[in-house]
């Protein structure tokens, strides 16, 4: 009997315990919430009106179909794409002069009034006596054989690139002053990628909110670099004071679409300076009010960019962009996991940001497709 009575106790407690049995907690990165909201939504997959995309990257362009390329444009209303890739990544000028070459003549035979492509800077060999004066007659060659711009890529500034006696090549490097003035007399912008997400550079912490992205891509992960992100954008801003008569469009809107007051700063010191959205939809969409001012003000210098090559994500921009719906969310948690607003912007702000203000100053593209 007495063992009768001890094992059903065993069994009680048992009972008890497994009922007392707490779930561990969800990790950040297993956490994906379907929200409950009722809202309205609006999905477009085309965009309102053709538009520009002034921020993209094809690197086989010289052997690649661009029919089927253009097809995929057609898709989303894009009209013209501009590749900033024209020299791909090569060290050696020759080769990248061969790139650019062949970009430029399947361009040409194919495609030419729906693709535009920009040149790129090759710093092999920077700082030999050479370097400047080859680096600014082959701008502008290139210029004459079809580039319709220069692309700056963020390695430059990064200890990455060094010159002849294995130093760091500052952003604002005095030898590079004829290269951003020889873009103003030639009459092309330059697109610039200067630095990171700000957050790149802050510990890896809870406190950071950019941690999912950096735990998955640790090579973005900026806290042991020598150059801290301050000095780096404040090397690129000393250009922009430094060279009035160029046009320079400021990559991913100077990583600070999420300080748009800081922006704003900028926009009224360097009047030469436009920025493009490529990248930050997500910081804009999470402030959809002061977003939407941000782009009532400087709907003149604006521009229409995605950066990654990913045709299902320009969904997002276009939801972001046109429409006024609710608590949506970005298309990669890892780089946002708030959730989005539409800013809704008018059609005048709208046809300025897609096509009018790239128009305005990249030469050459043709502008019979667009509405006026």
């Amino acid at each position: 009997m007495k063992n009768l009575s001890f094992g059903f106790c065993l069994l009680c407690i048992a009972t008890v315990a497994r009922s007392q049995t707490v779930e561990a907690p969800l990790g950040f990165e297993e956490y994906d919430p379907i929200s409950t909201l009722k809202v309205e939504e609006h999905i477009p997959t085309r965009a309102k009106f053709p538009f520009i995309d002034v921020h993209n990257h094809q690197y086989q362009m010289p052997q690649q179909n661009l029919h089927e390329l253009v097809a995929v444009m057609d898709t989303m209303n894009m009209q013209i794409m501009v590749n900033l890739s024209g020299r791909g990544w090569y060290q050696e000028w020759d080769e990248g002069t061969a790139q650019l070459k062949g970009s430029l003549a399947n361009v040409m035979k194919n495609e030419p009034k729906r693709i535009a492509v920009f040149t790129n800077l090759q710093f092999k060999g920077f700082g030999e006596p050479d370097w400047t004066s080859k680096a600014v007659a082959q701008l502008e060659a290139d210029v004459k054989m079809g580039a319709k711009g220069l692309k700056i890529y963020k390695s430059l500034g990064f200890s990455g690139i060094v010159d002849e006696k294995g130093e760091r090549v500052a952003v604002n490097d005095v030898r590079l002053d004829p290269v951003w003035a020889k873009c103003g007399t030639l009459g092309i912008p330059v697109l610039i990628h200067t630095a990171d997400v700000p957050s790149f550079w802050d510990p890896l912490d809870r406190y950071n909110e950019r941690w999912l992205e950096l735990k998955t891509h640790p090579g973005r992960n900026r806290a042991k670099d020598k150059v801290s992100f301050e000095q780096l954008i404040g090397e690129q801003h000393d250009i922009f004071r430094k060279h009035p008569k160029t046009t320079f469009i400021n990559a991913h809107m100077g990583w600070y679409a999420n300080n748009l007051r800081k922006l704003d700063s900028l926009m009224i010191a360097y009047p030469n300076t436009y920025v493009e959205i490529g990248a930050v939809i997500a910081e804009l969409g999470r402030q959809p009010r002061a977003a939407k001012q941000f782009f009532n003000k400087y709907q003149d210098r604006v521009l229409f960019g995605k950066d990654s090559w990913v045709p299902s994500e320009y969904v997002t921009y276009f939801r972001v962009l046109e429409t006024e719906d609710e608590y949506f969310p970005y298309h990669k948690k890892y780089h946002a996991f708030w959730r989005m607003y539409g800013l809704g912007l008018s059609d005048e702000v709208l046809k300025k940001l897609y096509y009018k203000n790239a128009l305005k100053i990249i030469p050459g593209l043709d502008k019979s497709a667009f509405p006026e």
